[in-house]
């Protein structure tokens, strides 16, 4: 050997299916399996037209497992097709990348595409929000499925829903410009705090402003959860600063969607109307929110209603909020002061509910980041909408499938990691494959078994499918 390269020698063999170098992501195999998403992909999602080695079912998971081990596009699908271990333990061969493009392609529909464009046109509008196909739609029921089997296993009675949308930046020929510059996809999803699962999401084109029509969205992210949780809560962005909006959340026997209070906070748009109460507010009425190393923030309550809003109907708060720059800083549009404001139907301190709000900054934002950097939702795999938007749906179910096992299998202290520790402490576990007596035996060193609990995990996972959620 040459001086300064390790004495090693390298063998190539022909079967590899001896060895894995991932056991642990027969985790996220099976956490689907206990859970039931087999039966839910048959169905809801019926692409595979004829009988062929590779059910629907095969090409999610192997998707999805793709993401979770790391692959950021289908063609990184190769990567785990090659350990030859895993899939001897799955008991299947894998999909190939072009299978799989294929079952992506099956969520797309031009004709649906081409109808939004048209009815855009002849409204005079630019921006259009296309219909989801059926198989599209099957996909978002069958992660609306799995995350009511998970929380009833989890028995949260409690839900706080982010809303959030967010900027995929993409060259592709069919990417459409959007507000920051450049061009690209602008999807919106809603996380459910308590439960750190992705409960709705809708694909979008770039320039889609992120005010349009989310009260779709909002309905479907309220209608996935379980009937036992009562407890309900929503916080949003400006984006979703609309009297329609706004009339549904306050509406306690809303004809769509649960019965009874959804606490909520909104960012309201700082119309020249409501800048003009801030600016009225005497000093002494200000109360101080935080002070920082620039600049000082309070807050205020003022008296305004939205346009449109019913007399009848219970007024709203709005807390208003100062950010004013201390001596000699200016902000970069110039003016030493900002004003903000966040919209509430909640009692209670206003300094309180603001911190409350603040805290969306930490979940819906943090998932977007996640998802994007982390499981592949950041690149689209080709220029079809529809076939972005399965994929990034399919981002959100890893999501919550790993999700699931921090929660239900997984040691305490991967109770917060990410999909990045994830991968580098449990799903990248090395073992031997062998038979035995007629089964397969994997075979791992107790230190790296102890890393992951791995035995403990299945063991959990195993218990969750022979035991039914509660009702």
């Amino acid at each position: 050997m040459r001086q300064g390269m390790l004495p090693i020698q390298v063998q190539i063999i022909p079967d590899g299916d001896g060895v894995t170098a991932r056991a642990g992501a027969v985790l996220v195999y099976e956490a689907m399996l206990a859970l039931g998403v087999p039966e839910l992909v048959r169905r809801y999602i019926k692409l595979q037209e004829r009988p062929g080695k590779h059910r629907d079912f095969d090409k999610l998971a192997d998707l999805v497992m793709t993401l979770a081990t790391g692959g950021e596009c289908i063609e990184d699908s190769r990567a785990l097709a090659t350990d030859l271990g895993l899939w001897r333990l799955v008991g299947r061969k894998p999909a190939s990348p072009e299978t799989l493009r294929q079952f992506l392609y099956g969520f797309h529909d031009e004709t649906l595409v081409m109808k939004a464009q048209q009815a855009a046109q002849a409204r005079g509008l630019a921006a259009y929000i296309v219909e989801e196909t059926k198989a599209l739609r099957g996909l978002a029921q069958v992660n609306e499925a799995f995350i009511r089997r998970v929380v009833k296993r989890l028995r949260i009675k409690k839900a706080t829903l982010d809303h959030d949308a967010t900027i995929i930046e993409s060259h592709k020929r069919e990417a459409m410009a959007h507000y920051k510059g450049g061009v690209g996809y602008q999807p919106a999803a809603i996380y459910w705090c308590e439960a750190d699962l992705v409960v709705g999401d809708e694909y979008r084109d770039g320039n889609v402003p992120a005010g349009m029509e989310n009260l779709r969205l909002i309905q479907r992210g309220f209608a996935a959860l379980p009937h036992g949780v009562r407890e309900l809560y929503f916080r949003a962005d400006t984006a979703c600063y609309d009297v329609d909006v706004l009339k549904w959340l306050a509406d306690e026997s809303r004809p769509v969607g649960p019965s009874g209070p959804i606490g909520f906070a909104i960012g309201a748009d700082m119309t020249n109307a409501l800048a003009t109460l801030c600016r009225a507010v005497p000093d002494q009425e200000w109360s101080v929110l935080d002070e920082r190393t620039t600049e000082t923030v309070s807050w205020a309550e003022v008296e305004f209603t939205p346009g449109n809003w019913s007399k009848t109907a219970r007024p709203l708060r709005y807390l208003v909020i100062r950010i004013r720059k201390h001596q000699g800083e200016l902000f970069a549009q110039g003016g030493d002061t900002k004003y903000l404001s966040v919209v509430t139907n909640r009692d209670g301190d206003g300094a309180k509910l603001i911190r409350w709000y603040w805290e969306k900054a930490g979940t819906i934002e943090l998932v977007h980041d996640v998802m994007k950097n982390e499981l592949g939702a950041g690149v689209p795999p080709c220029g079809r909408l529809g076939a972005n938007a399965a994929w990034y749906r399919l981002s959100a179910l890893t999501y919550n499938v790993l999700s699931v096992l921090r929660s239900l299998a997984l040691p305490s202290e991967y109770e917060a990691a990410r999909p990045k520790r994830l991968r580098a402490w449990v799903l990248t576990l090395p073992a031997r494959v062998i038979s035995h007596a007629g089964r397969l035996v994997m075979q791992m060193s107790a230190s790296v078994e102890k890393l992951a609990g791995f035995v403990e995990a299945r063991r959990r996972l195993y218990a969750l499918m022979l035991r039914p959620a509660p009702a």
